[in-house]
């Protein structure tokens, strides 16, 4: 199971074990990551997403998986949810070109 949170792109990161003599001994810390299965009904499908437990509460807060993944950077996302997003505003068609960011200040 890859180690990386397909929405924020949380990964592992470089850390000291540090022991009592103050030796330092170089490590990594991992993010505490999940596999959810999340249907999305504008695209009629399923998908299983490796996430992180924080990006679960950014999709709790922004509403739902759908506005977490239009909200999020383009460089944040895993190709596979890169392309659903890509789908995503190509089934919302052109005639919205506000972004959703828009939408949210003027609530």
């Amino acid at each position: 199971m890859s180690k990386v949170c397909e929405l924020t792109g949380k990964s592992r990161y470089k850390a000291n074990k540090v022991s009592h003599s103050n030796i330092k001994t170089r490590r990594f810390k991992y993010p505490n990551i999940l596999k959810k299965k999340w249907k999305l009904s504008e695209l009629g499908r399923s998908f299983t997403i490796t996430l992180s437990t924080s990006a679960l509460r950014t999709i709790a807060a922004r509403g739902g998986l759908v506005p977490a993944i239009l909200m999020e950077k383009e460089e944040n996302l895993s190709e596979r949810l890169l392309s659903v997003k890509r789908e995503l505003l190509r089934k919302r068609g052109k005639t919205e070109n506000r972004t959703i960011r828009e939408m949210s200040t003027e609530i």
